[in-house]
């Protein structure tokens, strides 16, 4: 055995650190009279995370890079790299939706510093180059789409596209970026990674209720998002005969409707949700004359997701005739389903069982960045449970043990798919 295997045996993680950076990142956008934090992108409060994650990266000795769509890396060369070997990425985001948990994407972005900080106390390098990446706006809150960093990223969405989107608040991303100093100068996806690896928490109730303490993502769900705007006419509540009315708020409640006997019928596999709903002139004895609504489609497999965006195309035309009114959509998002690299899928589930820690395979029911990382490179995701399965909600929990097994469950995976642990 090498001398470089033989100190290799002595990476070990320090739980007790991620778990202290996790919460003091989780101080940052805190609300304490309405819980939770809200750190939404390139807002000052993301700003001040993006710092703190740059310091920390800096503490390492890691070197610090940035690109054009703000997407932040810490990097960590092997002896060998001469600047251009393809490094092992890990890595998600921190920033949040309102009043969020602590946990959503900074988990992950803090275990690969973790196995970054592995190696450097142990005194020696990786045999490959790692690198640890916090990708801008992946919650897509005021800039959309979401998971919009990693997309970039991988060549799904052009950088100038990009900086051009214009928020909820009439903000540019660009200037925004610039605004906050994170409008760095690499290209997005000039690094293209060997492989990646992305820790995180299920968001889900399936490993709590299953008593399995680590999730093997196989596959992660196809998402269609689409805001639907219903025209009519309004008129007064009292005077306007039932047959004679033109009503939007009845549409947008008919959607709501459809799409849940949709969901119903797809047996369990096509999620359907209205998210946001809003009717005009939202007086109490007045007929809505406008309701603007989202849809959020969801399957794992694409020909359900399309079979529902074509059901759902086919009522919105159908009650739209019925009800005398005028519907159009937009569609804000597309991905299709996922399918992650079996071998590094068999890698996360090998290490698991190596510590010893009960595991399944399972289908990721959220979007991450993974999903866009995979279109230029092998990857695979690591779930850990959550309490009640409760996500994007202050109420957010998963036990300090379980983070820090995921976490070692990531760092094992890194030593094997590098050859820096013992057969």
């Amino acid at each position: 055995m090498s001398h470089t295997a033989t100190k290799a045996q002595r990476l070990q993680l320090d739980g007790g650190t991620l778990l202290r950076q996790l919460k003091e990142l989780g101080e940052i956008g805190a609300d304490s009279e309405v819980g939770g934090r809200t750190r939404i992108a390139l807002t000052d409060a993301e700003k001040a995370g993006r710092d703190l994650v740059a310091h920390w990266m800096r503490e390492l000795e890691l070197e610090v890079v940035i690109d054009r769509i703000g997407n932040l890396f810490g990097i960590l060369r092997s002896e060998a790299d001469d600047g251009t070997q393809a490094p092992l990425m890990m890595g998600s985001h921190i920033d949040s939706v309102t009043n969020a948990g602590a946990l959503d994407g900074c988990y992950g972005v803090l275990a690969g510093l973790a196995v970054a900080r592995a190696y450097r106390e142990a005194g020696i390098a990786p045999s490959r180059t790692i690198m640890v990446g916090a990708f801008t706006n992946e919650e897509g809150i005021r800039y959309q789409p979401d998971m919009m960093g990693s997309l970039v990223y991988a060549g799904g969405l052009s950088v100038q596209e990009a900086l051009d989107t214009v928020g909820t608040d009439g903000t540019r991303l660009g200037d925004e970026l610039t605004r906050i100093g994170y409008a760095g100068t690499l290209e997005p996806g000039a690094i293209v990674p060997h492989e990646y690896v992305e820790l995180h928490i299920e968001q889900g109730p399936i490993l709590e209720a299953e008593g399995i303490q680590i999730g093997v993502v196989e596959n992660l769900q196809g998402i269609s998002w689409q805001q639907v705007s219903i025209q009519g006419n309004a008129n007064h509540a009292g005077t306007t005969p039932t047959h004679l009315r033109h009503d939007a708020g009845f549409v947008a409640a008919a959607i709501v409707t459809f799409l849940r006997q949709l969901a119903q019928d797809s047996g369990g596999t096509t999620l359907a949700t209205v998210g946001c709903l809003s009717v005009q002139p939202n007086v109490i004895n007045v007929i809505p004359r406008r309701a603007t609504l989202t849809v959020d489609l969801r399957d794992p497999d694409e020909q359900r997701l399309k079979l529902a965006e074509r059901r759902f195309a086919e009522f919105l035309e159908t009650v739209a005739q019925q009800e005398g009114v005028t519907v159009t959509t937009e569609r804000s998002a597309r991905f299709e389903p996922v399918v992650f690299d079996a071998g590094l899928v068999d890698s996360v589930e090998a290490s698991a069982n190596r510590l010893g820690f009960t595991n399944r395979r399972m289908t990721s029911g959220a979007g991450h960045d993974a999903q866009m990382i995979a279109r230029i490179a092998p990857a695979a995701m690591i779930f850990v449970p959550s309490q009640g399965g409760i996500s994007h909600n202050p109420r957010e929990h998963t036990d300090d043990d379980q983070l820090i097994m995921g976490a070692e469950v990531l760092l094992d995976v890194v030593l094997h798919r590098l050859g820096q642990a013992q057969a």
